[in-house]
Formats: structure tokens, C-alpha cells, sequence
């Protein structure tokens, strides 16, 4: 939908926190999904926008740590 790299979009959607917009939807057992609130979308889109302008802000999570 927002034309990127599923995985590289996991990888920022994963930095964002409740108050930007990000929720878990949790189903039976351990299921569980990311979602985003109207709010939450805008913000994924911006936070692209800034890890593709510079990707060294963004902390991959296979990176070692």
C-alpha cells in the first residue's frame, strides 16, 4: 500500500510507539498483528520518509546489538 519493502517497513513501524499511532491486535493464543490508527499511518508514512533520506537512523532488527 505505501509501495515499500515489507520487511524495511517492519523495521520502522517497530520504532513507533502507542502515542504515534501504532497498536497490537491480539487474537487467540499467541497471535497477535501490528495496526495503525488513521493517526498512526501519517506517522509511518513521515518516519519513512525520514529513514529513507537517512537510513543510518534506522536500527534494522537483525542488527547486532
Amino acid at each position: 500500500m505505501l509501495g515499500e519493502d515489507e520487511d524495511w517497513l517492519w523495521d520502522v513501524a517497530n520504532e513507533m510507539d502507542p502515542e504515534d499511532g501504532v497498536v497490537w491486535v491480539y487474537g487467540p493464543g499467541d497471535d497477535s498483528v501490528m495496526a495503525f490508527t488513521d493517526f498512526g499511518i501519517e506517522t509511518l508514512k513521515g518516519l519513512a520518509e525520514i529513514y529513507k533520506a537517512n537510513p543510518h537512523l534506522l536500527t534494522r532488527s537483525d542488527d547486532p546489538k
